[in-house]
């Protein structure tokens, strides 16, 4: 359930999350456990996509790796080219591992970042699964 908080009507949220500038949008689970963060503005279709990260982030931590997959699949679908595109590349991979136990895509990942992004830092990160 979305909650919005202007810093000068509700201070103690700023310092209960840790907020430094606005805006932030934390994202929680159901626990109260903040899973994902951003700070500062972005234009629309960028912050939809870092939204979605954050959502697939959630289901991640809570090991729910099938929903993890579909969340950041449909976030590589919607949103190829932003600059969260990279990342969930990555963990829908890893989700895919995690919910299978099936080392091959670990092993086809550096191929996509390859081909797609090639000069993401997450790129740099499956290189040890070549």
């Amino acid at each position: 359930m979305p909650l919005s908080a202007h810093i000068k009507e509700h201070p103690v949220y700023f310092h209960r999350f840790d907020a430094v500038w606005t805006p932030s949008v934390l994202i929680l689970d159901w626990n109260g456990v903040e899973r994902f963060r951003l700070d500062g503005y972005l234009p629309k279709d960028e912050f939809r996509a870092q939204l979605e990260l954050g959502l697939a982030s959630v289901s991640f931590m809570n090991k729910n790796w099938a929903d993890a997959e579909r969340r950041y699949a449909s976030l590589l679908e919607r949103y190829p080219d932003s600059k969260a595109a990279p990342e969930a590349l990555y963990w829908k991979g890893v989700s895919h591992y995690k919910a299978t136990n099936d080392h091959t895509i670990l092993g086809e990942l550096p191929g996509m970042f390859r081909d797609k992004y090639p000069d993401s830092i997450w790129a740099l990160k499956t290189l040890a699964w070549t």
